[in-house]
């Protein structure tokens, strides 16, 4: 019997059975994986605490005909802030939503694990607001999943002023003002919303939640990013549409 040892978290489960699991879980060894909890709805089960929605920890696994099955499994961080709070479990489903998308299965994505801890980690801190944790994740995603733009600067003359560019959503990046006068997708971005995505995209990862926005660039941020991700990956997110009937 082969078996797998790792870390992961839990970013999707489904019930089965009289007290079982399904558990999507995004490893470090092998991206993402199904694998079943057998037990895990009992309340003293040795699986139960592990395997919550967001828990993040060591596993042990058995590889089985058609999935991977927990053998055991040592909780290392249980997000218990974020499952308290109905605004910042939001985005956190939001977030796992969009990684269950982007991350294979069996293919390990080290950069991308790293950012989802890292927005996840930042969230249950309660000290960033989470729209910008969400700008910050949804950039960076895009960047590290092969999505990203070209905002090096316009991509039409290679012009690097920043001062008056629009981001094209039908050439994926930036146009200077003289560029993107026929682009009929293109959005006007302030000087600072322009800058605040080229550090995103370029930034090294531990400094890439040092900085701060205002509330109107957040907002250009907020409206270039959705739009950009819905069609990227061709879906259209709904889940942080529920914080607007509660705020």
């Amino acid at each position: 019997m082969a078996f797998l040892k790792t870390k992961g978290i839990i970013i999707k489960e489904v019930n089965t059975g009289e007290a079982d699991k399904v558990v999507t879980i995004f490893t470090e060894s092998k991206g993402k994986i199904s694998a079943y909890a057998r037990g895990a709805r009992r309340p003293k089960n040795s699986l139960t605490a592990s395997t919550q929605f967001l828990c993040y920890s060591d596993f042990v696994f058995f590889s089985g005909k058609e999935m991977y099955s927990i053998n055991s499994c040592r909780l290392i961080e249980h997000f218990y802030n974020l499952r308290n709070d109905i605004i910042r479990l939001t985005y956190s489903a939001y977030f796992a939503e969009i990684i269950n998308d982007v991350v294979q299965e069996n293919e390990p994505a080290m950069s991308l694990l790293k950012l989802f801890l890292n927005s996840l980690y930042l969230l249950a801190a309660g000290k960033h607001d989470p729209r910008f944790i969400a700008r910050v994740f949804e950039m960076r995603l895009l960047v590290l999943s092969g999505y990203s733009p070209d905002v090096r600067g316009c991509m039409a003359c290679s012009g690097t002023d920043l001062d008056n560019v629009s981001f094209s959503f039908e050439s994926c990046g930036f146009l200077c003002s003289n560029c993107s006068q026929t682009d009929k997708s293109s959005y006007k971005l302030s000087p600072a919303a322009a800058r605040a995505i080229q550090y995103i995209a370029f930034s090294d990862s531990d400094s890439l939640f040092g900085f701060r926005v205002s509330e109107s660039v957040l907002n250009e941020l907020e409206h270039v990013f959705g739009r950009y991700l819905s069609e990227r990956l061709e879906k259209k997110y709904t889940t942080l549409d529920f914080l607007k009937t509660i705020t």
